[in-house]
Formats: structure tokens, sequence, C-alpha cells
């Protein structure tokens, strides 16, 4: 099933009054319905594009479209299509959470709905909590807070900028499967994150920006298929006190005092190419006692492409 663009930008540009040039000319659109994460290092442009796709930020060029829908002439329109869970805890931390989902929801202009808000803060684990001051919870459900919030108009896209910073492991794999439950219910969700095992836990497709240019986007799997590297761990039976001439064309290295070999090849790699390997090691007489293999994580690979943009 083909899935239809939900936000496209082209050519968008933004430089602060600083003369700072936070985006140059980035190109992205998002699929309606997806997970896709915005991965980039600190000041690479990430808060920067969805302020401005959320309607904070003004772009200094390029042009932004939401469910078709311009960003600057259908600003009422597109606000009102997207929600936003900014980094920071921005909320009245004396009001009561329930007050502060009502509050919001006016703002949009929805009216009052005792079902929506039970409902939303039942989803979000808060419901128990609906008369609790906001300064009085835990910082991971000051979190989910922000996140009802966002959710208080109904919007059918949702940014997530940094959702999990300062949360426990507990509590991130929580919003995990939250952010699931999210995009089952039909809504379309960006994060940046700099928590790289999150965007491989939860993201379809990765972005990768630096400098204000978006370096790649791809499936996660592609991605990792196509830019990670698979590390084979062999265990020997005997001690090994150098690599065979007839296995220099490997890239091996032996560790552990000539007890382990480690061979390191391209994902891509065939199975017949490790086949091969595999048999002329038993040429040279090199017993296996245990073997483990590996394959690149996502921030091996992220770390690679922002060396490569440099």
């Amino acid at each position: 099933m083909i899935q239809d663009t939900v936000i496209s930008i082209k050519g968008l540009t933004k430089t602060y009054a600083t003369g700072f040039e936070a985006l140059k000319s980035v190109d992205l659109e998002i699929r309606r319905g997806e997970i896709f994460a915005l991965l980039g290092p600190n000041g690479a442009g990430k808060t920067s594009l969805i302020n401005i796709v959320s309607g904070i930020v003004k772009p200094s060029g390029g042009k932004v479209t939401v469910d078709g829908f311009d960003i600057i002439k259908d600003y009422r329109v597109t606000r009102g299509k997207i929600g936003l869970v900014p980094q920071e805890l921005t909320t009245e931390m004396f009001e009561k959470v329930q007050n502060v989902i009502n509050y919001s929801r006016g703002l949009f202009g929805k009216k009052h709905s005792r079902a929506f808000v039970e409902q939303t803060l039942k989803s979000l684990s808060l419901w128990d909590k609906k008369d609790a001051q906001i300064r009085t919870l835990s910082g991971g459900m000051k979190r989910r807070v922000m996140i009802a919030k966002a959710l208080a108009h109904e919007p059918s896209i949702l940014f997530l900028d940094e959702p999990t910073a300062g949360v426990d492991v507990s509590l991130r794999r929580e919003m995990w499967d939250l952010v699931e439950e999210l995009r089952k219910s039909g809504v379309t969700i960006i994060l940046t994150t700099h928590y790289l095992e999150e965007a491989q836990a939860m993201a379809d497709r990765i972005g990768v920006i630096d400098k204000g240019k978006i370096i790649v986007v791809e499936e996660k799997e592609t991605l990792i298929h196509k830019l990670g590297k698979k590390q084979l761990t062999l265990k020997l039976a005997s001690v090994l006190t150098s690599i065979p001439e007839t296995l220099k064309d490997y890239q091996l290295k032996l560790d552990d005092g000539g007890k382990t070999i480690v061979y390191v090849y391209d994902a891509k790699a065939e199975n017949a190419g490790i086949a091969e390997f595999m048999k002329k090691l038993g040429d040279q007489g090199i017993v296996i006692r245990d073997l483990e293999t590996k394959e690149s994580s996502l921030e091996e690979i992220f770390i690679t492409l922002v060396e490569s943009s440099k």
C-alpha cells in the first residue's frame, strides 16, 4: 500500500538574526501514519525544523505544507492538525492536571469533553492524578502531562522533541509503548532523540540532519543494512600466533592473546562469502571452539554518517 505524504518540506531555510544559518535548503516528506525519527547532534537544526512546521518559528525561505495546507497561508488549519511536545516542561506547575488539558483544548476552539479528557488521561496512566498539581508529579509523569496537553485538541500529527529526556529507563520503555499505541490510533509521529536505541526500537524511517542539511533519509532496516557492518567473533580451540597468508584478504584481527579472531565485513555480504571464509579456516587447520555475530547499531551508523559529512 502506498502511503501518502502528510508533511511536505521543500527548500526550507532558516537564518536567525544573529546570522546563524540553522537550516539550509531542507527537503523532506513525512508519510501519513508513520513514526519518523530525526537524528542529529546538538545544533544540527532538529528543533528549528520542528518549530517551523509547528508554526512557532517563521522560515526564511522554502515551502511547507501540512496535509496539503500551507503553514503560512493556512496557519490556523495546520496548527490545529499538529500537537507539539517540546523538550522543556512548559506548563503551569500549580495547576491541576485535568485543568491544563481542558485549557489547552479550549485554546484550539474544541468543545469541553469530559469523556475525551478522561480517555486521554487514562491512556497515559494519569487519570488517578487528574486533580494533582503538576508540581507534585515525578519527571516521567510531567512528561506524560505534556503529551496529554499536546493531544488535547485531537491532532493527527504529533511532534516529540526529545520525549524521554531526563526519564529513567523503565519509564522510557513505557513511553515507547505509548508512542506505538498513538501510531495505531492513526497519529503520525515525528520524534527527535539523542537515544539512538529509541529510534532503532520505534521508527519506521530515519532521517539524519547535520549542520542544517539532511544527510540521509531511509527506511530503518534499509539504512542499517546498507551502512552497517557485521562482526564475526571466533573463539579458537588453540592459540594462533599470526594470521595465515591465505587469509590476508579478509579484515581479520587477532584478539585475546591469539585465542580469538575478529572478522568485520559488510552487512550486505552474501552467506556464501562467509561459508568460503569458514572453509579456508578449516583448510588451515584452525579449529573454532565458539562463535558469535554482532551487527552495527544505529548509533555506530549515525556516527559514521555525521563524520563523513564533515
